[in-house]
């Protein structure tokens, strides 16, 4: 039986997309160091997301964007980025392991697994693929907005960004349906 993880990175931020990854493993090889990306330094993380690429059966990121977030929900589309990472595979699963209690509909079928990026190696990857990922793509962000240190916050609520955000006010990679950012676009 083919089996992928599932996880999602990016549903608590102000900006940027929400990312999930699915990846299936090749049993036969031992990836050091795999676990919840949480819980990796932002450089042991890319490492191991090189040596994941590199060595899985078949690996694919999803996304949903700022505007799909706003339009349909961010739980929906944390559901929409998965099910576009499971069909992004090259090999079809059996059955996709989604981490958390939410899974999207999709073609194979699906099983949820409470906590699922610290007990099953596959989701443990797709957490680091899709952490990895949107990290990198808010680094992207960053040189366009400098002035707001989507490097350093990743677009997470820190007071660093809110104080950008009264600063400079909303980009086109914020999510306007999120309260903070809301308040800033629409004041009293």
């Amino acid at each position: 039986m083919i089996e992928a993880g599932v996880d999602e990175a990016g549903r608590g931020p102000l900006a940027g997309p929400v990312f999930a990854a699915a990846v299936i493993l090749d049993d036969a090889i031992d990836i050091k160091g795999l676990d919840d990306s949480k819980k990796i330094s932002a450089i042991k993380r890319e490492l191991i997301a090189r040596k994941i690429q590199e060595t899985a059966l078949s690996w694919s990121i999803g996304l949903s964007t700022a505007q799909e977030i706003d339009e349909i929900n961010i739980l929906k589309a944390s559901l929409l980025a998965m099910k576009r990472a499971i069909e992004g595979l090259d090999i079809f699963p059996d059955i996709a392991l989604i981490d958390g209690q939410y899974a999207p509909k999709t073609k194979c079928k699906v099983q949820t697994i409470i906590r699922g990026d610290q007990s099953k190696k596959n989701i443990m990857a797709a957490s680091i693929l899709a952490k990895v990922g949107r990290d990198n793509y808010m680094k992207e962000v960053d040189i366009r907005y400098p002035e707001y240190g989507f490097k350093q916050h990743k677009g997470y609520p820190t007071k660093m960004h809110l104080e950008a955000l009264k600063l400079y006010g909303v980009t086109d990679e914020h999510r306007l349906s999120f309260k903070p950012v809301k308040m800033i676009n629409e004041p009293n």
